[in-house]
């Protein structure tokens, strides 16, 4: 066998075990509550700015903004810009190594404050993002976002604002119909279904009432996205079990 693919091989193995371990999948649940009760996500930056993510998912989206070659990165949730940075850098790289020279990244949040947004406009990598202030599911916005990905032949989406059922499943009929074949619509926190409440004593989310139960509504309706369960299998740690949807159709 050629030995790039022994060793594909290999990791593929290595990911149906980690899948199939209960202990280590348990462990790794246990690992997310404990951490998360210190603010874990708070702790990280990328390239100056805070991203609020787990690293497993950082490196997560590097791999599947080089696979997939967006045009576009449509993202609902901006905080303090962070993922736009990340995604930006990521889509400078793809250009850098013979990918698409004009891809660009488009934030959405209901509430871009002052200072994130002179931030985010100051920073290097901004020349590649755009952003609107308004509700991502409003309309009039998901009008403007519909315009933008009109004609683009790669665009990857990721949800990661408003963290109720009601409002996540809102944002996947809006939003994951503009995802490419073969590109993704990454749904971030479906780890609060697996959360213990006290986790969320001032959010109006918690188990029952979260992102992966709007994947699962969104999903029975919906065949041409498929859970890409290797995802989360090799990273173990992950804010997104059950949150990395592949359009298959």
């Amino acid at each position: 066998m050629d030995p790039v693919e022994a060793f594909k091989k290999q990791v593929d193995q290595n990911i149906n075990r980690l899948g199939e371990d209960k202990d280590i999948q348990g462990l790794s649940r246990v690992w997310s509550r404990e951490t998360n009760r210190n603010g874990y996500t708070y702790n990280f930056s990328w390239l100056g700015r805070p991203i609020i993510q787990y690293p497993q998912d950082i490196v997560a989206m590097q791999e599947l903004i080089w696979a997939t070659q967006p045009d576009l990165i449509i993202e609902t949730g901006i905080a303090h810009g962070g993922s736009l940075i990340l995604s930006s850098s990521m889509l400078e790289l793809n250009a850098a190594c013979g990918g698409k020279k004009d891809a660009r990244v488009l934030g959405i949040d209901i509430d871009i404050r002052a200072h994130n947004r002179a931030a985010i406009e100051a920073h290097p990598l901004s020349r590649r993002i755009d952003m609107i202030q308004g509700s991502s599911i409003a309309p009039e916005i998901v009008a403007q976002v519909k315009e933008a990905a009109k004609g683009q032949e790669s665009v990857l989406v990721i949800l990661d604002s408003n963290h109720t059922h009601e409002h996540v499943l809102a944002e996947l009929e809006a939003y994951a119909p503009l995802v490419t074949r073969g590109s993704y619509c990454i749904v971030f926190d479906t780890l609060v279904e697996d959360m213990p409440a006290e986790l969320f004593p001032d959010r109006p989310w918690g188990p029952g009432d979260n992102p992966k139960t709007a994947v699962w509504e969104y999903l029975k309706s919906h065949p041409d996205f498929e859970i890409d369960q290797n995802i989360p299998h090799k990273l173990l740690i992950t804010v997104a079990p059950d949150g990395y949807l592949k359009r298959v159709k």
